[in-house]
């Protein structure tokens, strides 16, 4: 049997490939080459030149659209929309439509409508393919043979760059949209339609004539077959002048850079693009930047200019290649410390003990799929933390061990039904048995692995030798890898799969299926995911993988505020009812789920699962009751004109979860209103949410306005203005923590370190 050649994991993997259906060993894991019977297979991403094919696949991205589809969908690259269906190139500006739906809300469209046509004159393109890409630009190439023409696309650009091999370009102009005649320059084709202005840059010394078929013949002179289409947001001189000082810069490369600063507890994180100047000496664009960007960011305030309406709220411009942004890191800490003698205490023990007892049946409710049982690992080992907490070790060795015997299970590979899978064309870990097109279509890969990943670090604090790479530590690796690669164009894995550094935040679908692009659902799994990367990483010492895992929980939770919530009201339309956004998608964002139109579970799943990490959602206190109080309307709303599935769901259906999420701003009325009966989630359990909603009432809401120079820490507060400061020291040495209030504290190895 083969083996994998690993080195050093976490910066690079190579992969030796077995023969077809043999397994892998990595240390005492092993994953297959290949499905073990007749199971699903992941789709093929042809549509790649042949350099990008010797690359792992970018899928679940803004863009994934094109390597999977031969007639691709529609792309939402902000500002603008664009269709690289072969023979010709659209580009659209979209507008907002309102969606009226049953639940008596809408929801908010910018659809990719009565674009702009581009075609090559003297060939007919046949296919198109993703040529480049890079952090939030691609460059798509449409070709016949020898002769292709290229279109640089980028995320938040109010232009379009193409080039042409050879020959002129036509124009086919939307229905009722017309040549703006009298001003501009002869190699300008200035349109106007519905109110919506563009304009096509032709190389100087180019001019437009009329073609005989309605479109418009752009001329290019000899060797300048490159021209420029943009959008305008207004019709005013002085902004076609800027966009056409502008319109030259062809960007070549966009690139996304962090840096973490521990003692400060911040991130900064810097865009820049790289242009060339195709004529002239001008080599800076014109960059849009979203809300989560200019919104309350001093380093970019006195450089803005006119702005686009979009789905995305306004979308700012900036003339230059590159910007910063800085935010807090928030901190968060793996378990909380134990509930002492309070009210509620002695039911606490209760119901841990018959926990405790059913643990093994809660960890396989959700049966033989790899979301469900990461999810029921977690849940054991949020129990197991709990029982620690409070004193009984026996409780928390017996759910050590349950939790170790069944990642071992899975990591081992004896199954035929569950099992792991790397597949070399897409350059991918993939989970057996297949759920939720998790194979079919590369959906959702780090809301399932996160469990795994989270879990994993969770049994190394208390068994390094368990996760060394000798044993089990190698198929974590290549877990975290899959999701969180942090090394461009490699081969076995791609570069941060799922995260969309340009929008902030990930996309969930593998292959960009879907007229209105890509989507996003559980914003907070999403976020979870990130802090099981840190976790890891603290836990194995790898600096630059937690920076990352840092910068993407601070970048997504940042994108949650503006984007699902609008708690900073700089998002949502003015005909949008709801307070959220259930899911995100590239051209619209709706309050509604895959899976079901019952509300608390519209509501409840940016919400779980409801962990330490989750303080987040407790940032803006009031937002958290008028979500909870809107959810009361909804309720109402689905009892008169809702459709019960043939097996409802009990009526407290997520109960915990929303009790948890309540705490965050009432904790008093959220302990109040949970049912020590009542349903639970698939993912958590009585004890953990007695346990949360105890310590909530004792230690008081979380404090955001300290910061500490750790990455594992959180303080709050009291309505008494007492504090509780955290912090977790997940080395195998003594650490100092200092606390921005002053407060320092000595945090032993591998412990939860408290002062109150």
């Amino acid at each position: 049997m083969l083996r994998t050649v690993l080195f050093c994991l976490g910066v690079s993997i190579g992969v030796m490939q077995p023969a077809v259906g043999q397994g892998v060993k990595v240390g005492e894991a092993e994953y297959f080459s290949s499905p073990k019977g007749s199971e699903k297979r992941p789709p093929d991403a042809p549509h790649r030149t042949v350099a990008l094919m010797a690359q792992a696949a970018p899928t679940n991205q803004w863009y994934s659209t094109l390597i999977f589809n031969a007639k691709p969908e529609a792309i939402y690259a902000q500002p603008l929309t664009v269709k690289a269906a072969a023979p010709a190139f659209e580009v659209a500006l979209p507008t907002k439509k309102v969606v009226p739906t049953w639940r008596r809300d809408v929801e908010i469209s910018y659809p990719h409508e009565d674009p702009l046509v581009f075609r090559p004159a003297a060939f007919a393109p046949d296919s198109s393919k993703l040529a480049k890409f890079s952090d939030w630009s691609i460059d798509v190439t449409m070709s016949a043979g020898a002769d292709s023409m290229i279109a640089t696309v980028s995320h938040g650009s109010p232009y379009v760059f193409f080039q042409l091999s050879r020959g002129d370009i036509q124009v086919a102009l939307p229905a009722g949209a017309n040549r703006v005649a009298g001003i501009g320059l002869p190699n300008q084709l200035i349109v106007d339609h519905k109110g919506k202005r563009y304009v096509v840059f032709a190389a100087t010394g180019a001019s437009w004539e009329a073609g005989t078929t309605g479109a418009w013949v752009g001329k290019l002179p000899q060797g300048k077959g490159y021209f420029t289409a943009a959008a305008l947001p207004d019709d005013k001189a002085a902004t076609l002048e800027l966009f056409a000082r502008h319109a030259y810069a062809f960007v070549q490369d966009t690139r996304v850079s962090w840096q973490y600063d521990q003692a400060n507890s911040t991130v900064e994180t810097l865009f820049s693009a790289t242009t060339k100047a195709m004529e002239g000496s001008n080599t800076n664009t014109i960059m849009g930047l979203y809300p989560h960007h200019w919104h309350q960011n001093p380093l970019v305030a006195d450089r803005l200019g006119v702005a686009y309406d979009t789905v995305r709220g306004q979308i700012k411009t900036l003339v230059g290649n590159d910007f910063k942004t800085r935010r807090q890191y928030l901190g968060w800490v793996p378990f909380w410390p134990a509930v002492g003698a309070v009210q509620g205490a002695p039911d606490l023990k209760d119901v841990m003990s018959i926990d405790v007892r059913n643990a093994g049946r809660m960890m396989r409710e959700g049966g033989d799929f790899p979301y469900w049982r990461g999810k029921g690992i977690m849940r054991v080992i949020n129990l197991m933390n709990i029982a620690e907490q409070q004193g009984d070790t026996a409780a928390r060795d017996r759910l050590l061990a349950l939790a170790k015997s069944e990642v071992e299970e899975w990591f081992a590979g004896k199954d035929r039904k569950t099992y792991f899978q790397y597949d070399a064309k897409l350059g991918t870990m993939l989970s057996h048995p297949e759920q939720f097109f998790v194979i079919e279509q590369m959906n959702d890969h780090y809301f399932h692995y996160s469990y795994w990943i989270r879990a994993a670090a969770e049994i190394a604090l208390r068994d390094s030798d368990w996760a060394s790479k000798s044993k089990w530590g190698g198929m974590v690796d290549l877990l975290v890898k899959d999701i969180a690669n942090t090394t461009r164009g490699e081969k076995t894995f791609p570069y941060l799969r799922h995260f969309d550094a340009y929008e902030g935040h990930s996309w969930a679908n593998g292959n960009g299926l879907g007229t209105s692009g890509n989507n996003q659902e559980s914003s907070s799994e999403a976020a979870y995911a990130w802090a099981a990367i840190i976790l890891w990483a603290e836990v194995t010492g790898d600096k630059a993988l937690r920076d990352a895992g840092i910068y993407k929980l601070t970048t997504e939770v940042a994108a949650i505020d503006y984007y699902w919530f609008d708690v900073h009201q700089q998002v949502f339309a003015p005909e949008y009812k709801n307070v959220d956004t259930a899911i995100l998608f590239g051209g619209k964002y709706e309050h509604n789920t895959w899976w079901t139109d019952e509300p608390r579970q519209i509501t409840g799943i940016n919400m779980l699962p409801i962990t330490s990490v989750s303080t987040y959602l407790g940032r803006h206190p009031t937002y958290v009751r008028k979500n909870i109080d809107a959810l009361k309307v909804e309720m109402e709303t689905y009892a008169k004109f809702g459709k019960l599935p043939p097996n409802p769901p009990p009526k407290d259906v997520w109960q915990d979860i929303l009790s948890k999420y309540f705490s965050l701003a009432e904790p008093q009325q959220a302990l109040a209103s949970w049912n020590r009966w009542g349903s639970v989630e698939a993912g958590d359990s009585r004890t953990h949410t007695l346990h949360w909603l105890l310590s909530m009432n004792t230690m008081g809401l979380p404090d955001f306005s300290i910061t500490a120079n750790t990455p594992l820490y959180a303080v709050f507060k009291r309505p008494d203005g007492a504090r509780t400061h955290m912090a977790y020291n997940a080395t195998i040495v003594p650490i100092e923590v200092k606390f921005s209030d002053g407060k320092s504290l000595r945090v032993m190895p591998r412990s939860l370190g408290v002062l109150k």
